[in-house]
């Protein structure tokens, strides 16, 4: 007899206004849940893109405020980019990864560490769909706590039990492109491990550790584009367990970091 086909949903949810600082995410999450006709089953993901999160938590900059410091003006005038920028970009980070410019290009590139261990292009500083010119969004203070909040206010609408990944697009290192990745998480688990399991053949697993709120949240990038206003993906049969965890379990220790 044949196994039982496995079968995953994504549903983006249409009707989300363009979010601003104070606006109750949950309650408008809510609401794009109910106008979507969706019915919500115990196990279902909500994929959020953070943009709307950190819009509603007021993650949001004027770069007419800021004063550039020595260091940023500077990496500046090497990058060709904004000094008032790159000093936001130096408050999010830890350090500077690698600054750089190929003279073909209009602008160098800057990788830095966030302040919560995310090594990406900016520091997260970004300003495509801020809204208002002259501004520049950042990560959430603490994505993992918002992610537990908005889940904690849905489950507590909807009666189900339910997972929230908050994501960023970020590149990827010896790979071309953007991905969307995992950075904030509410009972998704980060990582799944097979170590002990078999594969089809009867061999034993020794590493196989898939990093599932990853995988979860590359494939919302199906559905997320920068340009359709659909900042929530809902996903409906994903097989997963909840568990206590972190989007910074993610991130490879600098111990193990064989390139650094």
């Amino acid at each position: 007899m044949l196994n039982q086909p496995q079968r995953l949903s994504m549903t983006a949810l249409a009707g989300i206004a363009d979010i601003l600082p104070g606006d109750d995410l949950a309650d408008i999450l809510a609401q794009a849940i109910r106008s979507n006709d969706v019915t919500l089953s115990d196990g279902d993901i909500l994929v959020i893109a953070h943009k709307v999160v950190s819009k509603a938590e007021g993650q949001v900059v004027s770069l007419a405020t800021i004063k550039p410091g020595e260091e940023a003006r500077e990496l500046a005038a090497q990058l060709n980019k904004d000094p008032r920028k790159i000093e936001v970009i130096l408050r999010e980070s830890r350090r500077v990864v690698r600054a750089f410019k190929h003279p073909q290009q209009a602008e160098g590139i800057l990788i830095a560490e966030h302040r919560l261990g995310f090594i990406c292009a900016n520091a997260a500083v970004d300003e495509s769909n801020v809204g208002e010119d002259n501004t520049v969004i950042l990560l959430p203070k603490d994505p993992d706590s918002s992610a537990r909040r908005i889940c904690a206010a849905l489950e507590e609408t909807f009666g189900v039990r339910l997972g929230v990944v908050i994501t960023d697009t970020f590149g990827r290192p010896w790979r071309m492109g953007l991905v969307n990745v995992a950075i904030g998480l509410a009972n998704v688990p980060a990582q799944v491990s097979l170590v002990g399991d078999r594969d089809a053949f009867g061999r034993e697993l020794a590493v196989t550790i898939p990093a599932l709120a990853d995988e979860i949240a590359a494939a919302s990038g199906l559905l997320m584009s920068k340009n359709g206003k659909t900042p929530a993906i809902l996903f409906q049969g994903v097989d997963w367990e909840p568990a206590p965890s972190s989007a910074t379990d993610l991130i490879r220790p600098q111990k193990e970091d064989l390139f650094r």
